[in-house]
This record gives structure tokens, sequence and C-alpha cells, in this order.
């Protein structure tokens, strides 16, 4: 029966348009939607043995799981709950854009069994939405915040710092709006130019000026700074949630549990193998219809596990334990820990207490690089 429990992520490939920073797999034409929904329900079922059947956590993303309707999203929850047990209290996330939340669409997704929102506000400046090519503006996001509130509780908001143009006093009022509107979990990242995307095309033609490093951190410590003053715990380089409100879908992630990776471009893991599905819709449509996997397969060796575990680890609350390195990859692999470590200790980066290693407040921002010096090169 595979391993026991797990979390399931359902890739929706469709977005009304293309943000200018995104390089994730997606179509804008939703002609093939249905057809689509369909294939994910046949992977589902043909994938059933592939993770343990106490599923803790089912996550929608995308794309745009928002555009699903209520036949599409019915569907695919009656497959999961005939192919898979579910736990009683499994937390089941939607990503949505502020542009779909009509009330009619936040009364269907409440009266589905999906429990927890993760809605893609970015900005409340408009300004930064226009920038980024986002479908919402500033009062959509702020409408549908009020307005799912009203029938969800556990709700995440995503906001992105370091936007051209976009000053600390900016970013602090885009902090100070999401804490008004009581929002128990945050989720932040920088603006990254993504090679291939629009945003890096217009920074190389000079349309928009590049962000200097200094911006990003000044940003970042205001979002640290901002957030835990008000509650909220840091567990996470990205994400801040009240007590209650973590994610645990990504903690799975971050934990290094099993999870099924499905639809197109979805990754999946099962503490081993790595495997990812085809990134291309009508390719991954022809392959399931055939009864056929479109997926690429990676065994990881003990080496790549230990550096996977050292970059997850140190990006969370929980550290690096070196009980935990002896346990799953031995004492080479503890031995070379505690030497490359040594310097980031020194330096005031990293924290011991007893066998947990931290980052530090001071360290934070350039956690994945000391995770990069920490790793183990064959």
């Amino acid at each position: 029966m595979g391993r026991p429990g797990g979390a399931i992520y359902i890739h929706i490939p469709f977005c009304k348009q293309a943000c200018h920073y995104c390089d994730f797999h997606f179509s804008t034409s939703t002609k093939k939607k249905s057809q689509l929904v369909d294939m994910l329900c046949k992977e589902l079922e043909l994938r059933k043995d592939e993770i343990g059947q106490n599923i803790q956590t089912i996550y929608f993303g995308g794309g745009t799981p928002s555009l699903l309707n209520s036949e599409e999203l019915n569907l695919i929850f009656k497959t999961i709950f005939t192919n898979f047990q579910v736990a009683e209290n499994a937390e089941i996330t939607l990503e949505a854009n502020p542009d779909d939340l009509s009330e009619e669409v936040i009364k269907m997704l409440d009266a589905s069994p999906v429990n927890r929102l993760s809605i893609g506000v970015q900005s409340f400046f408009e300004k930064d939405l226009k920038l980024m090519n986002r479908a919402h503006n500033s009062e959509e996001a702020l409408q549908s915040l009020q307005l799912a509130k009203q029938y969800f509780d556990n709700i995440s908001i995503d906001l992105i710092y370091g936007i051209p143009g976009q000053s600390n006093e900016q970013w602090i009022e885009n902090l100070e709006t999401a804490l008004k509107l009581d929002i128990p979990h945050i989720s932040s990242y920088a603006l990254t130019v993504e090679p291939k995307t629009a945003l890096e095309k217009f920074i190389e033609k000079g349309k928009v000026k590049p962000v200097e490093d200094e911006q990003y951190r000044e940003q970042f410590d205001i979002l640290v700074n901002t957030l835990t003053s008000k509650g909220f715990e840091h567990y996470e380089f990205s994400n801040y949630g009240k007590p209650g409100y973590h994610s645990q879908n990504n903690m799975a992630y971050w934990l290094g549990k099993p999870y099924l990776g499905i639809g197109p471009s979805a990754h999946s893991y099962d503490g081993t193998f790595r495997k990812w599905n085809i990134s291309n819709n009508s390719l991954y449509i022809n392959s399931i219809g055939a009864g056929k996997l479109p997926q690429q397969t990676e065994e990881l060796s003990k080496t790549d596990s230990y550096n996977e575990f050292v970059m997850t680890r140190l990006r969370t609350k929980f550290g690096v334990s070196t009980e935990d390195i002896q346990e799953k990859f031995g004492e080479k692999y503890k031995v070379h820990f505690l030497k490359e470590s040594e310097k980031f200790l020194e330096d005031g980066l990293m924290e011991r207490t007893k066998n947990i290693f931290h980052i530090t407040s001071k360290g934070k921002f350039l956690s994945d690089g000391i995770a990069a010096d920490l790793f183990f090169i064959d």
C-alpha cells in the first residue's frame, strides 16, 4: 500500500493571463479544461497505490485552481475520496486569484471539502499589480478577502517584496493592510527575475529598473520584524503563521514526507524517488488517455538526500539535528556538517542548542547560500 501518510498536490495548469514574473507551467486557453480534469482523475486512479492511504493534506495549485467550476471540483474530490483514505481533519487548500472570488464562487468552495484558501494578492497597490500583469486590481484584492473571511477562517495570502519601484513605506503599508484584515497566514516571496519571463525582457530593454540587493534585504527585515511583533511565527523562510495556522501541506514538503503530484509538470516524492510529469497539456492528456504515465523518474542518492535535508530543514523553525543526520545518513555526513558549520557559528549566522543547528536572524536572508556551503559534494 505504499508509505504511511502523505500529501496530494493537484496542478491546475490554466490562467486568465500570464503574470510577467511567472515561469510555472500553465496555459491561457481553457479549451481543454474539462478534458484535462478527466485526465487528472484518471491519473489519480492509476497512481492510487503509490502513496500511503492516510492522506493528511490535499493542495490545489497552479496555474489558477479558482478557475475550476463546481462540477470539475466535485469530480476531482469524488475521485480522491473513492481511491484514497483521507484523514478526517485533513487540510484541503485551494489557491485562488482575487478576481475569481465572487460571493457565488466562495459559497461554492465553502460547500466543497476545501477548508483553506490561499489567495494570490501579491500587492495592494495598483501600480505593482499592473507591473506584474496580475488579472486583479487592488479593490478586488480587498473585496475578495473581506468576502472570504465571512466563509473561511483558515486563509493565507501571498505578498511579494522587492518589486521594482516599491518603496519601504509602501511595503509596510501592504503588511499593515493584511494585518488590519486579520489574515492568519502570510506567504511572502522576493520578486525574482526568472529566465525567459516578460520581466527579464523588460529589465534587459531598460523598461524596468532592476532591484538592488539592499532593497530585498531591507524589505525582508521589515517583513520579519513587522509580522513577528504581531504574533506570527516565522516558521519557514517564506512563511509566517499565527498559532494553529501553519500550512500543513508545506510542512510535509519541508519535513521530507511523501507526496503525490497530479497533473502536467507536477512533482512527486516517496522518500527515495522523485518523479515529475511532462509540462505539456496536450501530451499529458494523450498519454494519460492511453493509460501511460508521462513522467520521468530520478533516484536520489544518499548525498542528494542529505543535501536536500540540510536545505529544507535550515529554512524551517526546526533546524538541523546532527542526531537526525547520523541516523539517516551516517557518521561521514555528520562530521562534514559539524566541520562546515563552524565558520557560520563563529560569524553569528548560525547558532547551536545541544545537537540542533538553526540559522540566526542575522543569517536568515542568507539561508540558501549557507545551506549550499554545507552540502556534501561527492
